[in-house]
């Protein structure tokens, strides 16, 4: 995994949850920043995935790899799911839905550096 990747994809999710929050507080619902911040997200995180596989071939492996798989997919998948789930959500909670997804991908991104730096062997 890539350090740099992580911090960069924490601070775009960070900055997706407080849109979101602001969003809400503001009763607007989801616009074309959030698709953009999304969009972004999701580039950064197949990124890291791509470069994670990559060492993973080259023979580094965490030593919980069931549960680091898991995380990678999971991550990967999240900032999507949010967005499909606030794009049918009518409300002002839409960027609610997109905000705990943003927090829920950087909280998930530094437990997966941190199962990444403990090897299994």
């Amino acid at each position: 995994m890539s350090t740099p990747l992580v911090v960069a994809a924490t601070v775009v999710a960070v900055a997706l949850a407080v849109l979101g929050g602001l969003s809400t507080a503001l009763r607007r619902r989801i616009g074309t920043a959030h698709l953009a911040g999304v969009g972004l997200l999701e580039l950064l995180l197949v990124a890291q995935a791509v470069v994670t596989v990559v060492a993973m071939a080259g023979g580094h492996r965490p030593a919980e790899l069931a549960t680091f798989l898991a995380y990678l997919v999971s991550v990967v998948l999240l900032p999507v799911a949010g967005l499909l789930w606030a794009r049918t959500e009518p409300t002002r909670w839409a960027g609610t839905v997109v905000g705990v997804a943003g927090l829920a991908v950087a909280v998930m991104l530094w437990r997966l550096l941190d199962l990444w730096e403990v090897t299994g062997a």
